[in-house]
């Protein structure tokens, strides 16, 4: 059986929404937070983990892989974090370990900021069923862990803003028309009025690549996750309509629009050296055009795989050996040139 990952699909609403995320933070009452926990209630924290899922008899939990940090390269690490499936800082951590299924679309982080991170990845606009998949496996956890929990805290985390349900839901929003027309800075204060943030490419303090932004809710404490998703739903449909009315404006000037989009394109068919900051500029650009119907030749699953393909620790993966920048840039156009025919 073939296992499709994730990020080759494309889901509802695709043409703006690249991905939904929904993440769940628990911890165990009786172990401190992870920044107290001595190593060897580290390795406790992971094994009781581990073995709750992996030993809980679920269909569901059939096919992870649990993998020790202590063991992956620094480049495999930081991969993990390019396709969104460790946060940045647990890339850098070496007493966590990673529970995560065939197709990338569940990934469990043990001991990051918090002793259990649950986070669901699906193509698209499903926060809905992200949020459901999330549940199914934090109800699987709650059958033989105690959760650290206060009737009127919620559950408790490390940092108090993930206090109530632990819950964190975010789209990749891809919006370059918004971005062309200098409309982000007032979106983002607009939107931070109703608890939602907009970051960028890889969460909060990092840019936006190519014009790839991150949208979540800020607020879980006093709402219920059903609420937190609905929310954060309401939001994106008004931002996923701005953004195509912002494309239809874009579109009408006609020929300047092809040939930004066509020579984006001829770019990246025949370049030999590619800088990272460049491939996302240029992708952008061809997946706009793909969105728009000025290029057909090329299939939006083709463009998300690559922005997660060509990263350069996930290059470095793929080589089998660390480069160096130059390196890199090469190996990302031979990439880019080998996947677009």
């Amino acid at each position: 059986m073939i296992i499709m990952k994730w990020y080759l699909e494309t889901g509802p609403e695709g043409d703006v929404v690249i991905s939904s995320r929904v993440r769940l933070a628990r911890n165990l009452a009786e172990y401190p937070f992870p920044s107290r926990l001595k190593p060897g209630q580290a390795k406790e924290v992971v094994n009781a983990a581990s073995k709750a899922l992996l030993e809980s008899g679920d269909k569901l939990a059939e096919g992870f892989e649990l993998i020790d940090m202590n063991k992956l390269t620094p480049a495999r690490a930081m991969s993990l974090a390019e396709r969104h499936l460790i946060s940045p800082d647990f890339a850098k951590k070496r007493d966590g370990a990673l529970m995560i299924d065939k197709d990338e679309s569940v990934s469990i982080m043990l001991n990051e900021e918090d002793h259990i991170r649950i986070q669901t990845l699906l193509a698209g606009q499903r926060l809905g069923d992200a949020l459901t998949l999330a549940g199914q496996i934090d109800d699987i956890f709650d059958r033989s862990l105690k959760y650290a929990f206060d009737e009127n805290l919620g559950y408790l985390t490390q940092c108090p803003t993930n206090l109530g349900t632990g819950l964190r839901a975010s789209l990749m929003l891809h919006l370059p028309a918004t971005a062309a027309s200098g409309t982000i800075p007032g979106l983002v204060a607009a939107v931070s009025k109703l608890g939602i943030a907009i970051r960028g490419t890889y969460g909060e303090g990092s840019a936006a690549l190519g014009a790839f932004y991150q949208i979540s809710n800020q607020v879980t404490l006093g709402v219920s996750e059903k609420e937190t998703v609905e929310g954060l739903e309401g939001v994106a449909s008004q931002i996923i309509a701005q953004e195509r009315a912002a494309r239809g404006a874009l579109g009408k000037i006609g020929p300047a629009l092809e040939d930004k989009i066509w020579r984006s394109y001829a770019i990246l068919k025949n370049a030999r050296v590619l800088s990272d900051e460049e491939f996302m500029a240029l992708i952008s650009d061809l997946r706009l055009g793909v969105t728009m119907g000025i290029i057909d030749s090329v299939s939006l699953e083709t463009i998300n795989g690559l922005i997660s393909q060509a990263q350069s620790a996930t290059l470095m993966t793929s080589a089998g050996r660390n480069l160096d920048a130059s390196d890199r840039d090469v190996l990302r156009a031979r990439t880019v040139r080998e996947k677009l025919g």
